[in-house]
C-alpha cells in the first residue's frame, strides 16, 4: 500500500468542509490550465488563416479535433478514474498537455497542428477536465454538486495555459488518497431510489435517461460551437473594430461565471427543468441578437449577445453532470458519465467543423446561425419530453 504524502498527513485531520474547498480550488485551477488556451482559439482564427493561407474549415478543423478527441476519450478517462483514482488521471493529462505544446511550438503544417493542438491537447484537457472533476467533486459536495461544478465550468474563460511541464511535480505530491476518499457525510449518504443498484455501462445504455442526456450534450454543443469559433471574425465583418470584437467576446469568460452560478442558484430555487429551459431561452435570444448584429452593429445588441449567449455556454453542464450522478450513482459512475460526455465532444467537433464548412460553401453567416439555432432547440427537447429529465 502506498504511503501517505506529507501534505496528505497534514490535511487528514482537517475538517471535511475545508478539504472540500481545497478540492474545489484544485479542480478549478486544473480547468483553468486545461481550458484557458483551448477556448482562446477563437481570437486567433483569423490571423492563423491569413498567415498560413488556410481556409476557414481547415483552421477550424484543429478546434474540432480538440473537442472530438476530448469527447471520445471521456469513457476511457472515466474508467481509469474508477480503476486507478485521480492521481493517475490528472498527472497523465498534464504530461500529455505539456508534451503537446512543446511539440506544437515547432509545427509548420496543418496536420502537425491537428495532431498536437487537436488530438493531444483535446485528450489532455479531458484528462484534467469535467469528467474527473465531476466525479471527484461529487464525493465532497453531494447535493451541492451543481454549484461546485458551476465554479469549475467557469474556468473555461478564466485563464491561460502556463508552465504545464513544471506543474507535474506539485500535482504528484498532492494528497490524492484523501481527495478521492470524499466527505464522510456525502459518501455514506445515498438518495432514496438512486442508490447504487449495480449500474453498469451496458445497463445504463439501456435506460432512456442515458440517451436523453447524451443527445442534450450532443445537440447543444453543436449549436453553441458552430458559432463560438467564428464569433470574433463575424463581429469584425459586421463592422466592429478587431480590438473591440476580441474584447467583447473575451468578456464572455466573465459573464460565464455569473451565468453558471445563476443557473445553479435557480436550480435550487425553482427546480432543474425550469432552470435548464430558462438557460436555453437565453441562448436562443443570444443567437437572434447575433443574427441582428449584421444589420444593426451597435453596442447594445453586442452587449446583449455577449450576456445571453456567452453566459450560457456550458451553463447547463453542471446541472447535467449532477443529473447523471444522481441517476447512475455507483462505483461505475466514471465510466458511465464519461460515455455520456462523448455526446459533448462529438457535438463540439461536428458543430465547429460544420460551421466552417457552411461558411465556406455559402459565404454567409445566415445559414450557419440558422443551423446553430435548430441544434440548440433540439438540445432542449429532451427536457420537454423525457420523463427522467422532467422531474
Amino acid at each position: 500500500m502506498d504511503k501517505n504524502s506529507p501534505l496528505e498527513e497534514t490535511l487528514a485531520p482537517t475538517r471535511p468542509a475545508h478539504v472540500a474547498l481545497v478540492v474545489l480550488g484544485l479542480c478549478f485551477a486544473l480547468s483553468v490550465l486545461g481550458r484557458g488556451l483551448a477556448e482562446s482559439f477563437t481570437v486567433f482564427l483569423k490571423p492563423i488563416s491569413e498567415s498560413f493561407g488556410w481556409d476557414r474549415a481547415e483552421v477550424v478543423s484543429v478546434y474540432s479535433l480538440t473537442a472530438l478527441a476530448g469527447g471520445m476519450s471521456a469513457p476511457v478517462i472515466g474508467r481509469l478514474f474508477d480503476h486507478s483514482g485521480p492521481r493517475a488521471v490528472y498527472c497523465l493529462g498534464l504530461l500529455l498537455l505539456g508534451g503537446a505544446f512543446l511539440v506544437a511550438a515547432h509545427s509548420e503544417y496543418l496536420w502537425q497542428f491537428q495532431l498536437t493542438i487537436g488530438l493531444c491537447v483535446g485528450i489532455g484537457v479531458a484528462f484534467i477536465g469535467n469528467v474527473p472533476n465531476s466525479i471527484l467533486l461529487g464525493r465532497w459536495f453531494g447535493p451541492r454538486l451543481p454549484t461546485a461544478m458551476a465554479v469549475v465550468y467557469s474556468a473555461t474563460g478564466a485563464g491561460v495555459l502556463i508552465l504545464l511541464p513544471a506543474s507535474q511535480i506539485p500535482v504528484l505530491l498532492l494528497p490524492w488518497r484523501l481527495f478521492s476518499s470524499g466527505a464522510p457525510h456525502v459518501v455514506r449518504k445515498f438518495d432514496d431510489g438512486f442508490a447504487d443498484d449495480g449500474w453498469t455501462l451496458l445497463g445504463a445504455m439501456r435506460h432512456h435517461a442515458f440517451w436523453a442526456l447524451f443527445s442534450t450534450f450532443f445537440f447543444t454543443a453543436i449549436g453553441m460551437y458552430a458559432i463560438a469559433p467564428q464569433v470574433v471574425v463575424y463581429l469584425i465583418e459586421a463592422g466592429f473594430a478587431p480590438r473591440l470584437a476580441a474584447t467583447a467576446w473575451g468578456f464572455s469568460g466573465i459573464v460565464l461565471l455569473f451565468g453558471m452560478l445563476g443557473v445553479s442558484w435557480l436550480d435550487g430555487l425553482i427546480g432543474r427543468r425550469p432552470s435548464v429551459l430558462f438557460s436555453y431561452a437565453l441562448s436562443i435570444a443570444g443567437i437572434i441578437m447575433l443574427w441582428a448584429l449584421q444589420w444593426y452593429p451597435n453596442i447594445f445588441l453586442l452587449t446583449g449577445f455577449v450576456i445571453c449567449f456567452g453566459s450560457m455556454i456550458g451553463s447547463r453542464g453542471p446541472l447535467l453532470s449532477a443529473t447523471a450522478m444522481k441517476i447512475f450513482r455507483g462505483n461505475r459512475i466514471g465510466t458511465i458519465y464519461g460515455s455520456i460526455s462523448i455526446g459533448s465532444g462529438l457535438g463540439s467537433a461536428f458543430g465547429s467543423w460544420s460551421g466552417g464548412v457552411i461558411h465556406d460553401l455559402t459565404h454567409s453567416y445566415n445559414p450557419l446561425i440558422a443551423f446553430a439555432l435548430v441544434a440548440v432547440v433540439l438540445g432542449m427537447i429532451p427536457f420537454l419530453v423525457v420523463p427522467a429529465l422532467r422531474h
